[in-house]
């Protein structure tokens, strides 16, 4: 028999590992940032059209390459930062594995630009598709600029599978920021649709997390600040009244590079207990020193896991350096009574000398001097007989009642006066016959409402009910007519990033037909004047906050249109939750809406919402 394995070509593997690195549009954009990273860039445009799917184009004013690095860099396994197997725990760069740009160049159109500093003359090169269409010299300026062109080309089943432009634009948003973040001294600048998103100039972390997150987020920041063998610690956490119930601004990064992992954010959670309401997320920036040899981050290919030598240690030292920042900063609560607040040390005088404070005196000061001269009643002494002042009492008023004296009651005689009797009429019912009404709905354990029917019983799920009634009313607002709304007397400031308040402006017409009313709507804040009569005050932010994240990471993704998906999340907010305590009427008018909906078989997210359970079946169940 001849043999049946062979090796793939190379364009085939490429794709095969593309599957791994190049997920989505992210993916690239992800690569190519940490590339110029590495480079040396200091500054740092990154280009978007139609969410990545058209053009993703990254600019750099880094080192550049040669003739022969440019050609080389996009066969499998070439890479600048390694030479040996142990370079692995010395890793000072980004990437290491030399995939990247092999996997993006066998699925999208690649154009190379690059100029070393001390060449007078660049490289540029063409790539479709893992073949290389031409390879010219031209005028560059110093640095490399790539630009992705029509991802996923080759692959139409990939590019099927990409969700909406506004769920891969948040993805490019948030790679973005990660990287923003892990270097603040790097200047960076994101333009989607020509339409400039972020410009942000080299700065500190502070600034850096400031221009990324809004100006409102400087006063929400604590700084953590611990140094010891294991781990140097720094950066920022959230202050507790500040938590949100999504998990957007949480960001660790270790060796300015940044991990997901459950376990420190369990540390994090650990230190904030009893601070937070229920279901509230802390949020944090912290950075991570560790030696390069204590860390394995070759463990997946998108290299945001990390294995650590001694997690345990780490999630200790973690755990108090942030539990003492809330301490240190009076933002949690102190049991000791005889500690002076005043008497603490913030981290930032903790070496700094003291001085000898500056008071000013005012030595001409004298309390008991009179400024005034006091005037006599009597006239001034020094020889002349001025006559004295008369003072004369006043005459005090006469009071109210004297308004009315002399006037004597006008009394009338009322006895030939007809008066109309009122016709006595006998009651329409006896009051011996008014029966009571007979309650015919019961709520069982604060969740399921049980309501009797001809063949048996009908069992409502309470939560999901509410969520079918509410998503069927905004809908209907939103589509057909318009919202009633209940003006506020005090209207209510509340504050977003830049592209939480893209995401208002694009939905602010569908909010606005459910009730809403937007006074403005400015670059950093938005002013509401006017809510929906079933929306109170207290939940109009995490209203939006819940809204904005759904809509973020488009959930659900069964959604037929934009107006669905907020339908969906203002019901699932607005619901009463399992354990509220419903009235007899409350309960019949549960039961009453939810038959007059269009499908209340299901609630918005395709789960039952009633049971029925007919006598037959009861009679089973207690047959013998």
């Amino acid at each position: 028999m001849s043999s049946i394995i062979q090796l793939l070509p190379d364009h085939v593997a490429n794709q095969i590992a593309a599957g791994e690195v190049v997920q989505r549009p992210a993916s690239v954009v992800k690569e190519l940032l940490e590339n110029s990273v590495d480079a040396g860039a200091t500054d740092i445009k990154l280009i978007v059209k139609d969410a990545g799917k058209t053009l993703i184009q990254v600019i750099d004013n880094g080192k550049g390459m040669d003739v022969t690095d440019a050609r080389l860099c996009f066969e499998r396994h070439a890479t600048s930062k390694i030479r040996h197997a142990e370079d692995l725990f010395a890793l000072h760069t980004k990437g290491f594995r030399g995939e990247a740009l092999a996997s993006i160049a066998a699925i999208a159109h690649v154009e190379l630009k690059t100029k070393q500093d001390q060449q007078e003359l660049g490289t540029h090169i063409i790539i479709e598709g893992s073949k290389f269409v031409s390879q010219d010299v031209a005028v560059l300026p110093k640095g490399t600029s790539f630009s992705v062109k029509n991802l996923f080309f080759n692959i139409p089943a990939r590019r099927n599978f990409l969700k909406s432009d506004t769920v891969e634009f948040r993805h490019i948003i948030d790679e973005f920021e990660r990287v923003a973040l892990a270097h603040p001294g790097i200047s960076f600048v994101l333009y989607h649709n020509g339409s400039e998103m972020f410009n942000l100039p080299s700065s500190n972390q502070r600034q850096r997390i400031v221009g990324v997150f809004g100006a409102r987020t400087n006063e929400k920041l604590v700084p953590v600040n611990e140094s010891t063998e294991i781990v140097q610690v720094q950066g920022f956490i959230v202050k507790p009244e500040f938590a949100k119930k999504s998990r957007g601004e949480q960001f660790f990064f270790v060796n300015n590079r940044f991990i997901k992992s459950g376990y420190l954010h369990h540390a994090i959670m650990a230190a904030y207990e009893g601070l937070l309401k229920d279901g509230c997320q802390p949020g944090y920036f912290l950075y991570l020193d560790v030696p390069p040899n204590t860390i394995d981050i070759n463990i997946h290919p998108t290299k945001t896991e990390i294995k650590f030598d001694d997690e345990h240690a780490l999630y200790a030292i973690l755990r108090s350096s942030v539990k003492h920042s809330l301490g240190q900063f009076n933002v949690a609560p102190v049991l000791d009574f005889e500690r002076d607040a005043n008497l603490d040390t913030p981290y930032d005088y903790e070496r700094k000398e003291a001085v000898m404070p500056m008071v000013e005196v005012d030595r001409n000061f004298n309390p008991f001097a009179d400024d005034k001269p006091a005037k006599s009643a009597f006239g001034t002494s020094g020889g002349s007989s001025a006559p004295a002042r008369q003072f004369r009492k006043q005459e005090r008023m006469p009071a109210w009642e004297s308004l009315y004296t002399g006037l004597t009651p006008a009394t009338e005689e009322f006895e030939g006066t007809d008066f109309e009797e009122d016709e006595i009429t006998g009651s329409l019912f006896n009051e011996n016959e008014v029966e009571q009404a007979v309650q015919t709905t019961y709520q069982i354990h604060k969740k399921y409402i049980v309501s009797p029917i001809k063949s048996g019983m009908v069992i409502i799920d309470q939560k999901r009910a509410h969520q079918r009634i509410l998503y069927e009313q905004f809908l209907k607002n939103i589509t057909v007519q318009h919202g009633s709304s209940q003006q506020l007397l005090f209207p209510l400031v509340l504050h977003f990033n830049k592209t939480e308040l893209d995401l208002i402006r694009e939905m602010k017409s569908s909010l606005e037909n459910t009730g809403f009313v937007f006074a403005e709507v400015n670059h950093d804040h938005i002013v509401v004047s006017g809510l929906p009569v079933n929306v109170s005050e207290s939940e109009v932010s995490i209203l939006l906050e819940e809204l904005i994240d759904d809509l973020q990471q488009e959930v659900p993704d069964s959604s037929f249109s934009q107006s669905d998906s907020i339908a969906k999340s203002m019901a699932k907010s607005l619901a009463i939750k399992t354990g509220t305590l419903l009235t007899e009427k409350e309960q019949e008018n549960m039961v009453n809406s939810l038959f007059a909906c269009k499908e209340p078989d299901v609630s918005p997210f395709n789960k039952p919402t009633f049971i029925t359970v007919s006598v037959e079946d009861l009679d089973k169940r207690f047959a013998v």
